[in-house]
């Protein structure tokens, strides 16, 4: 019976590599949904498509990108939709500040203390904890963490691949989770504004909406991650025997430490900053009319602060190590890290071309609108509708690796069609990133699982695709259990997921 559910599983696996390699590019992908939005509001307008709106009664009818007032829109607004997609600017500015703090060393030195500093009982806890803050960086995770878990395991004689998953799971499985906000955050939240301004134009996504949840998330991840690793993964995995070379641990240098002290000085020197600009009641950051701090020039410009108390700190470090001697190495390290958004920029002028047009025919809305509808009909709602989503996206996550390119997607549907069952953008998103997350680490979709198959073969030749997905499923499984019973119990408690990211509109 194991034997045959292996095999079946096998062939599940085989079928997810087939039908994601067939995929086109992510690029190519939205511009052909463009083409598809064109043909159906063709369509759509041909039929006479309509729906009432909900909210005012109006009559929401389909407009036509093939009549001559659509090709005109099309025609003047290409510009006009990639330079004003919100997720753009957002990248762009706190690349800035991730750029300086990646670039000057801050990132992965602070990695390495977490791991190389913590007690012998607490590695694996720190192995996966700062996985969970390696998403603040691009690539430190995958390239550095994971090794070091698999190389610090071995040396304290325990199984390699048990340090390699550690490390894996917070870093992938746990990608939606963070104890700070970090590039992807702006990203989602530009996509959830564009796509909740399809229902209503005026509302506004601030890329904190979901930190409270993240937050806790993280901690969550972070003992789960632990016990499958000691409990299930590792004993799994029983003793090493192989005869790997033994890959020595650079240790923090008294420079390092110094540029450590420094940064963390300068971080402290910014959080007081902004605490002062918002905790008094006449603070320069609070509403100026209000008072208030939810609706207010702190909230509204949240990507400075997260910017600032990347850029300062990364620069306090560089210069105390010697990784930025003058301006030039500043804009090196900057230019490198808007240079790694190349890919990205290509991507977001096809997506923006996507959610513009979807918006502008009104399909989104007469597809959010009959679908709220549906779900109302058929008894779909509430908590029972939140878990589908979950595992929904979980299940798309399998075939398509790009957490921003799926939900562009996906968010201009589901948004607002959960808007109208009467959900803040906040939870669709909140809930997405849970799906999104846990299947990272067993489809071969994933952008760098290759990478991590060949670190596993470090420690064996035999280990491949097949040994990284069965170490990890543990992970997939109990993650997306354990984190989706997190959501529900928030939701009957009707906690905000963040600023400004209540559960319900």
């Amino acid at each position: 019976m194991r034997a045959m559910l292996s095999r079946l599983f096998s062939k599940s696996l085989d079928i997810i590599e087939r039908v994601g390699n067939k995929l086109p590019h992510p690029a190519t992908l939205f511009a052909l949904l463009t083409l598809a939005v064109v043909f159906f509001s063709w369509l759509g307008d041909l039929v006479s498509l309509s729906v009432l709106h909900p909210v005012d009664g109006s009559n929401i009818t389909v407009r036509s990108l093939l009549s001559p007032d659509g090709v005109r829109w099309f025609y003047k607004n290409i510009v006009a939709n990639f330079v004003g997609f919100p997720p753009l600017g957002l990248v762009l500015a706190i690349m800035i500040g991730i750029g300086v703090a990646e670039g000057s060393g801050l990132f992965v030195v602070l990695i390495r203390a977490m791991v190389l500093k913590a007690p012998k009982q607490y590695i694996t806890a720190s192995l996966v904890a700062a996985g969970i803050l390696s998403h603040l960086a691009s690539e430190a995770g995958y390239v550095i963490l994971i090794p070091l878990g698999a190389a610090l395991f071995y040396a304290l004689g325990r199984h390699p691949m048990a340090g390699l998953a550690a490390a894996f799971c917070g870093v992938s499985a746990g990608f939606g989770a963070n104890f700070l906000i970090g590039s992807v955050d702006p990203v989602l939240a530009g996509l959830t504004q564009s796509a909740a301004q399809i229902l209503e134009p005026t509302r506004t996504v601030n890329p904190a909406i979901n930190y409270y949840f993240m937050f806790v998330s993280a901690i969550l991840l972070v003992v789960v991650g632990t016990l499958v690793t000691e409990k299930i993964v590792e004993p799994r995995l029983g003793k090493y025997d192989g005869n790997a070379e033994k890959i020595p641990i650079e240790e923090i240098t008294p420079t390092e430490r110094k540029g450590l002290i420094y940064a963390g000085l300068t971080a402290l020197f910014v959080v007081v900053l902004l605490a002062i600009s918002v905790i008094p009641e006449n603070g320069i950051l609070r509403d100026p009319v209000t008072k208030g701090v939810l609706h207010s020039p702190f909230l509204d410009g949240i990507i400075t602060a997260i910017a600032a108390l990347f850029f300062l700190p990364g620069l306090a470090y560089g210069i105390v190590v010697g990784s930025i001697k003058n301006d030039k190495d500043l804009m090196k390290h900057i230019i490198k890290s808007m240079g790694s958004l190349a890919m990205y920029i290509v991507l977001v002028f096809f997506a923006a071309q996507f959610v513009a047009t979807f918006r502008h025919t009104n399909l989104g809305l007469i597809l959010a609108i009959d679908g709220a509808k549906l779900l109302e009909g058929i008894g779909l709602t509430g908590i029972p509708l939140i878990v589908a989503f979950v595992i929904l996206s979980a299940f798309i996550n399998l075939f398509m690796g790009s957490a921003s390119a799926k939900w562009a997607i996906m968010a201009p549907v589901f948004v607002p069609m959960f808007m109208l069952l009467g959900y803040h953008p906040a939870l669709t998103q909140a809930a997405f990133r849970i799906g999104d997350s846990v299947t990272n680490v067993i489809t071969p979709m994933m952008s760098y699982f290759v990478l991590i198959v060949a670190f596993a073969q470090k420690y064996g030749e035999k280990q491949g695709i097949g040994t990284i997905i069965s170490t990890m499923m543990p992970y997939t499984l109990i993650f997306l259990v354990a984190w989706t019973i997190l959501m529900v119990v928030w939701i009957v408690l009707g906690i905000p997921l963040g600023p400004d990211g209540f559960l319900f509109l």
